[in-house]
C-alpha cells in the first residue's frame, strides 16, 4: 500500500476528503485533502482525530455463534440456513435487514439486491430513516424524485442563507466554515437561523428565530403568503413548471404575521423582518436538517420550505434553492441504491410496475418486491410482535438510536434469530446477537460514498483488517451464494459492484430519472482505483449538471413540480404530568453512539457526560440546580443526566444529546424516552418533540475520579465514564451516604491499589479525597462530597500524565487544586488544540482583542473552527468584566458546571 492514501471522512454528510499517511513506525496520521471539492483541506474536530480511533481494544476479530468463536464458513452457513428456514415457513416478509448510512454504497447495493430481488421482500431499511427520510418524502412529493437541487457553492454565492433546524457550526462544521469564510468576504451576506435553541450557529446569526417546536409549517406558510403580498411569486416559472400554487396559497393566506406570531411564539417584528429579507433577496438558500426532518410533520415542513422556492422560481440557479444537508457519510448513497424500504435501486419507485420490471430484468432475479417494506420503527415493532423472525443488523446500534429504545431491546431479546455485523464488541446491540460478524472498519475497506451535494467520492483502504474482519458486501454475497443465488452475487471486488450499480442507473433511462452515472457502466479496476470525486448525474455521454430544475424538468409524470398545499397541524398537546418538550441532537465533538469518537480522549474533553440543558425558569419550577444530577422521564422511560441550566434553552423545552449508551453512562440512553410516533408519509420518528418531566435526583453524595485503567464495574446510581490521556475519568453520584473508601477500592481495583495511598476527610463539609501512587505516577484519585465536586476536571485529568516526586505535589491532589506539578488550563474550549478557558482568558487579558488574535496567541480555533463562537462569547464576557466568575458557554458544559457552579 502507498504511504499516503486519499480517502473520505466517515462522519457527517459533508463528505470531506482525507489524506491518511502511514508513518515509518506504523502509526497513521490524517489531514484534510486540499484537492477535495467538499472541504479543500479543512477538517472538523472529529475528522482531525480519526487517527486516535484506529486502535480499539474491544475490536471484533472473529465470527461468533452464541458467544463462541467459530470460522466464517460456520457463521455464514448458519445465517443462510436460518434465513432460508424462516422464509420457507413464514414467507419472505418474515426476515429483515437493518443497515446503516455508515456502510459503503457497494455494501448497500448488495444488501438491497439480495433482499428486494432475490429474497423478494422490501424489509430492508436503514438508520438513515432516522435522519433524512422526511427530506426524501418531501422531495418526491414536490419533484417526483429524491433530488437535491443545489450545491455547497450556493451557500457561498447566496445573499441570504436561512438555516432551519440546523446547528451547522457543530453538526456540519466544515460546511459552516465555508459559509463563515463567504460572510467574511461579503459582509452583506445575511444569515438567519431558525431553531428553538440558541445554538453555537445561532450565536453568529444576523437574526435568530427561536420558534416554538414543530411550528415551522406555520412560519413557512406565512412566508408563502408574504411572497405573494410582496409580488415575489414568479408567475412565469409557476405557469410553465409547476402546479398547485393556488391551493397552497389558499391555505397560506390564513397565516398573516399576527397568526404566525401566535403559533410560533415569535415577535411579530422578527417575523416581518425575516419575510422582508426573503422577499427582497432573490439569491436565497434555505438549508434544513434534523430540526425539520425529525418530526411527525417533517414531510410537511419540507414541502412548506420547497413551496416558497418553487413559487418564487428560486431553485437550480447559483446562490439560490432549498438544500437538505444529511447527517451521515453515506445516507445519500443508500438512497441511490434503494436502501430505504419504500424505494428501489437507482432512485426507481417500488410502486411503479415499469420500474420493478427494469430492476428485475437487469438483475435477472427470480422475484422482485412489489410493495414497500417495513420502515425502521415499524420493523422493530414487527420484531417485537413476532412477525419478523430473523434480522440482520449492520453497522448500527438500534438499542440506543431508535425511539422507544427499551422496546427495541425487548424486541431483540425475543427475536428468534439475530445477526449483528459490527467492528466493536462494546455496543448495546451486540449482546443480542446469535451470530456476530467482525466487519472491516474505516481505513480497511474500499468503496464509494455520496455526500449532501450529490458528490461521489472514494473511501480507500490504508490498513489491513485485523484478525478475520471482512467487508460487509463480501459477507452478504457469501450468504446469497449459500441461499442458492450464486449467479447474481459473483463479485470479486468492490469495483464489480460499482460497475453494476452504474449500469443499472442508466438502464432504460432516457432522462426520465434523475440518478444516472452511466459513464461508469464499464469502469475497470484501474479507473475505479483512480476515481476522483464527481457530482451526479454523469451520463453515458459524459453530460451532467451541477444543479437541477432552473428550467423545470421535474421527474413527475407531467414534468411539473407539485407546490403542495400544506395544512398546519398545531404541536401535540402536553399532559400536565409531562410539561416540557424534549429535543435531542448532536454535540460538537461526538458522533452517533460514540463507538468511534468515544475512543479519542480529546473528543471528550469538551463535554464528557450526558446532560440536560434546561432554561433557568424551568429549572426553578422543577427545583433543579446547576450541575445537579436530574431525572428526566417520559411515558416510555427515564434517564439520569447532569443539569446544565442555561438561557440557551428555550423556556418549556430541554435539550439532551443523543450519544450516550450504557457503555459510557449508567442511564443516559435518551432514545428510551422518545416515543415511537412517526411522520405518516416518511416514517421518520419525531425525535425533536417528546413530552417529558424533570425532577432532581435525590443524591446523598457526588463524586469524581481519575483512574489509570477502566474499572470492570461501577455500581452506583449515576456514573459517566470517558477516556483521557493516560486513563479514564468518571463522574459519580448515588443515594444514601457514600462510603468513599469502599468506592475507591472498587474503582481502583483495575488500576492497582497497592502503592502509596493518601486520604483526607473534612468532617465539617463531608468531603473526602483519596489517591494512590506507584512510584511517581498517580494510579487513581477520588473526590467525593455531599454536593457536586468543585474540582477542575481539566486539571484533575492532567494528573495522570504528571510525575509526582514530592509529597507536597501529592498533597495538592488531595487539596483538589493545582500545585506545582500540574497547572490548570481550565475547561477545554478547543479540543483540536487542547486549549482551555484559563489560557484563552489569559490571552485576552494580555491584549488579544478578537477571535483571530486569540488564535494567534494560544492556537484556539485555528483548525476546524467549531469553537470560534464559544471563543467569541468568552471574549465578550471578559471584555465586559465578567471573566470566569460568570462562566462561559464552554464552561457551561455538563461536566465543567460541577467546577464552575460550586
Amino acid at each position: 500500500m502507498p504511504d499516503s492514501v486519499r480517502t473520505t471522512c466517515p462522519y457527517c454528510g459533508v463528505g470531506c476528503g482525507v489524506i491518511a499517511t502511514r508513518q515509518d513506525d506504523g502509526r497513521v496520521s490524517v489531514a484534510g485533502d486540499p484537492g477535495h471539492p467538499a472541504n479543500f483541506g479543512r477538517l472538523c474536530s472529529k475528522g482531525s482525530a480519526l487517527a486516535d480511533t484506529l486502535a480499539d481494544p474491544d475490536r471484533l476479530l472473529f465470527p461468533e455463534i452464541a458467544g463462541k468463536r467459530v470460522g466464517w464458513d460456520a457463521a455464514l452457513d448458519m445465517i443462510a440456513t436460518r434465513f432460508a428456514e424462516m422464509i420457507a415457513e413464514h414467507g419472505p416478509d418474515s426476515v429483515a435487514f437493518y443497515v446503516s448510512g455508515q456502510i459503503l454504497t457497494e455494501d448497500y447495493y448488495v444488501a438491497n439486491k439480495l433482499m428486494k430481488g432475490f429474497i423478494g421482500s422490501a424489509n430492508i431499511d436503514t438508520n438513515s430513516r432516522l435522519c433524512m427520510a422526511s427530506s426524501v418524502a418531501g422531495h418526491r412529493r414536490a419533484f417526483g424524485s429524491d433530488t437535491v437541487p443545489g450545491t455547497y457553492e450556493d451557500l457561498e454565492e447566496a445573499d441570504l442563507v436561512v438555516l432551519v433546524g440546523s446547528n451547522l457550526a457543530w453538526c456540519h462544521p466544515v460546511l459552516y466554515q465555508r459559509l463563515e469564510a463567504a460572510r467574511a468576504r461579503r459582509p452583506n451576506l445575511r444569515l438567519v437561523v431558525i431553531d428553538p435553541r440558541r445554538t453555537a450557529t445561532a450565536a453568529s446569526a444576523d437574526l435568530h428565530l427561536a420558534l416554538a417546536p414543530d411550528t415551522d409549517v406555520a412560519l413557512y406558510n406565512g412566508l408563502l403568503a408574504a411572497l405573494e403580498s410582496a409580488g415575489r411569486i414568479d408567475r412565469t416559472y409557476v405557469a410553465e413548471h409547476t402546479h398547485g400554487l393556488e391551493a397552497a396559497l389558499e391555505i397560506a393566506r390564513g397565516f398573516d404575521i399576527a397568526t404566525v406570531s401566535t403559533e410560533t411564539r415569535l415577535a411579530a417584528a422578527d417575523i416581518a423582518r425575516f419575510y422582508q429579507w426573503v422577499a427582497e433577496t432573490p439569491k436565497t438558500v434555505t438549508v434544513y436538517s434534523q430540526g425539520v426532518n425529525q418530526s411527525v410533520v417533517g414531510t410537511d415542513k419540507v414541502n412548506a420550505i420547497l413551496n416558497t422556492h418553487l413559487a418564487a422560481g428560486r431553485i437550480g440557479r447559483p446562490g439560490c434553492g432549498p438544500f437538505s444537508v444529511t447527517g451521515q457519510p453515506n445516507a445519500m448513497g443508500g438512497r441511490e441504491v434503494g436502501g430505504l424500504a419504500n424505494m428501489l435501486a437507482a432512485h426507481m419507485a417500488i410502486e411503479s410496475p415499469a420500474h420493478r420490471g427494469i430492476v428485475q430484468g437487469f438483475w435477472k432475479s427470480p422475484r422482485i418486491a412489489e410493495r414497500p417494506g417495513l420502515k425502521a420503527v415499524e420493523m422493530f415493532q414487527a420484531l417485537r410482535e413476532g412477525r419478523i423472525k430473523a434480522i440482520w443488523i449492520m453497522a448500527t446500534n438500534p438499542v440506543d438510536s431508535l425511539p422507544d429504545a427499551d422496546g427495541v431491546r425487548e424486541a431483540l431479546a425475543g427475536c428468534d434469530f439475530v445477526v449483528v455485523s459490527d467492528v466493536t464488541r462494546r455496543t448495546d446491540t451486540v449482546p443480542f446477537a446469535d451470530v456476530l460478524l467482525p466487519a472491516a472498519a474505516w481505513g480497511e475497506k474500499d468503496g464509494t460514498v455520496t455526500n449532501s451535494e450529490r458528490r461521489i467520492s472514494r473511501q480507500r483502504a490504508f490498513r489491513v483488517p485485523p484478525g478475520e474482519a471482512r467487508t460487509d458486501w463480501w459477507a452478504l454475497a457469501q450468504v446469497a451464494r449459500r441461499m442458492g443465488f450464486a449467479d447474481g452475487f459473483a463479485y470479486r471486488r468492490p469495483a464489480d459492484i460499482y460497475r453494476e450499480h452504474a449500469a443499472l442507473s442508466s438502464e432504460q433511462n432516457d432522462g426520465s430519472r434523475d440518478f444516472d452515472i452511466g459513464a461508469h457502466a464499464a469502469i475497470d479496476q484501474a479507473e475505479y482505483e483512480a476515481l476522483e470525486p464527481f457530482q451526479w448525474p454523469l451520463r453515458a455521454d459524459g453530460s451532467g449538471a451541477a444543479r437541477f430544475f432552473a428550467e423545470g424538468g421535474f421527474f413527475t409524470a407531467d414534468g411539473r413540480a407539485a407546490i403542495w398545499p400544506v395544512a398546519y397541524q398545531a404541536p401535540r398537546k402536553r399532559e400536565r404530568r409531562y410539561p416540557l418538550v424534549l429535543n435531542t441532537g448532536r454535540i460538537r465533538d461526538q458522533w452517533h453512539m460514540m463507538t468511534r469518537t468515544g475512543l479519542s480522549p480529546r473528543l471528550l474533553t469538551h463535554m464528557a457526560e450526558p446532560f440536560c440543558e434546561v432554561h433557568p425558569r424551568d429549572a426553578e419550577r422543577a427545583g433543579v440546580n446547576d450541575a445537579q444530577v436530574v431525572v428526566l422521564e417520559s411515558p416510555h422511560g427515564r434517564v439520569l443526566l447532569r443539569a446544565l441550566v442555561s438561557d440557551r434553552a428555550r423556556e418549556g423545552s430541554v435539550f439532551v444529546p443523543m450519544h450516550w449508551s450504557d457503555q459510557f453512562a449508567a442511564a443516559g440512553r435518551v432514545d428510551a424516552l422518545v416515543g415511537p410516533e412517526t411522520d405518516p408519509v416518511s416514517g421518520q420518528p419525531g425525535s425533536k418533540f417528546t413530552p417529558v418531566a424533570l425532577r432532581p435526583f435525590v443524591a446523598g453524595w457526588y463524586g469524581f475520579a481519575v483512574l489509570r485503567e477502566r474499572p470492570e464495574k461501577i455500581d452506583t446510581d449515576y456514573w459517566a465514564i470517558a477516556p483521557v490521556e493516560g486513563g479514564w475519568r468518571v463522574e459519580l453520584a448515588g443515594r444514601g451516604e457514600g462510603t468513599a473508601d469502599a468506592l475507591f477500592r472498587v474503582l481502583a481495583a483495575s488500576s492497582g491499589e497497592q502503592g502509596d495511598r493518601l486520604s483526607y476527610r473534612d468532617t465539617a463539609s463531608g468531603e473526602e479525597r483519596l489517591a494512590c501512587w506507584e512510584g511517581g505516577r498517580l494510579v487513581a484519585a477520588l473526590f467525593t462530597g455531599p454536593a457536586p465536586v468543585g474540582v477542575s476536571r481539566a486539571w484533575a485529568c492532567g494528573l495522570l500524565a504528571t510525575e509526582f516526586p514530592l509529597l507536597g505535589d501529592r498533597a495538592s491532589v488531595l487539596a483538589g487544586r493545582p500545585g506545582g506539578a500540574a497547572p490548570d488550563i481550565g475547561a477545554i474550549v478547543c479540543s483540536c488544540r487542547n486549549v482551555g478557558l484559563n489560557q484563552i482568558t489569559a490571552a485576552i487579558e494580555a491584549g488579544a482583542c478578537d477571535v483571530a488574535t486569540i488564535g494567534e496567541a494560544v492556537d484556539a480555533g485555528t483548525q476546524c473552527g467549531s469553537c470560534r463562537s464559544e471563543i467569541g462569547t468568552i471574549l465578550a464576557r471578559v471584555q465586559a468584566g465578567a471573566s470566569q466568575a460568570v462562566g462561559t458557554q464552554a464552561a457551561e458544559d455538563a461536566d465543567e458546571q460541577v467546577a464552575e457552579a460550586v
